[in-house]
């Protein structure tokens, strides 16, 4: 008896998916154990801001790298140096 073409394929997609879920580390972090939710994190980080969108872009950029964002929606750089010390092209700092 021949198993079909499609339920193996659908079976190692299964697997794939089930394989990437469980090896992001970002998913479910909890923020108190040094590794945030990069979306609520900078959601409340960004909630102030004039420019939103680009603001929490920003953000979750720096906490994918650095694994902190700093408490409140301004300063507190000193919580996060990763964070605080980032820069773009022209010295500016990167993370809001």
């Amino acid at each position: 008896m021949a198993i079909p073409k499609a339920l193996i394929a659908s079976f190692l997609i299964s697997i794939l998916v089930i394989h990437l879920v469980e090896a992001d580390p970002t998913v479910n972090a909890d923020a108190t154990t040094g590794s945030p939710n990069c979306g609520a994190a900078c959601s409340a980080r960004c909630q102030l801001s004039s420019r939103p969108n680009l603001c929490k872009r920003a953000c979750g950029t720096c906490c994918a790298r650095c694994s902190c964002v700093p408490p409140g929606t301004s300063g507190n750089r000193d919580v996060c140096p990763c964070y605080a010390t980032m820069i773009i092209r022209g010295g500016q700092l990167k993370c809001p």
